[in-house]
């Protein structure tokens, strides 16, 4: 660790995110900046960025909002964060999923490695042959109503580093620039969109967003 660092944090874990992160693509947070932007100036950005994880001073920006249309014809709101937050998400990702990926049921498809919808149908399809029934529930408003107090207790269940929840909160909290351009201060919830996953849930949700 170098002189000043408060957090064992490497370089090597920053510039592996970002390879993630850009494997998955996505549109710009509220910054504009693109991935084709964000690489004109790649070196500086991933070392300025490592700089501050590593120390504590990150921060992350506000995440912007973008309505989708629902088939139901509601709307769904989605948070999507720049280039720079997606990267360190990504950062505590890799480090802070290994330890709670075991514990998790082998049904759970949901936002795992390895493991998709199109999983969760197979298991399904197999299993309808054998069982005449069908259970189905939803929690409603599952993301938006997230307490971060008891979240942030589970975190601390499963790690004690320092840097993850101390990092892990500050996503919780970031603000979101609402799509008519006010700023909403979170006080619960967890926005649906961080590390891009909800930019490929349909091609029109992407072009939308694209285009916002």
């Amino acid at each position: 660790m170098r002189e000043g660092q408060s957090y064992e944090i490497s370089q090597h874990q920053v510039l592996e995110a970002y390879k993630r992160v850009k494997a998955n693509q996505g549109a710009a947070g509220v910054d504009g900046v693109t991935f084709s932007e964000y690489e004109k100036e790649l070196k500086n950005n991933l070392y300025k960025l490592w700089n501050r994880m590593s120390s504590g001073s990150y921060f992350p920006q506000a995440v912007k909002g973008v309505e989708i249309p629902k088939k139901n014809g509601k709307k769904r709101l989605l948070g999507i964060p720049t280039i720079t937050d997606r990267v360190a998400q990504m950062v505590v990702r890799m480090n802070f999923e290994p330890l709670v990926e075991p514990i998790f049921c082998e049904d759970s498809y949901g936002y795992r490695p390895n493991k998709s919808a199109l999983d969760a149908v197979g298991a399904t399809r197999e299993r309808c042959w054998r069982m005449p029934w069908v259970l189905e529930f939803d929690i409603k408003g599952l993301f938006d109503n997230i307490d971060h107090a008891l979240m942030m207790q589970v975190v601390r269940k499963h790690t004690d580093s320092k840097w993850m929840i101390l990092y892990i909160e500050r996503f919780l909290k970031a603000d979101m620039v609402m799509p008519d351009g006010t700023i909403s201060q979170r006080r619960s919830g967890t926005p649906q969109g961080g590390l891009c996953k909800a930019l490929h849930k349909s091609p029109y949700a992407k072009k939308v967003i694209m285009q916002s």
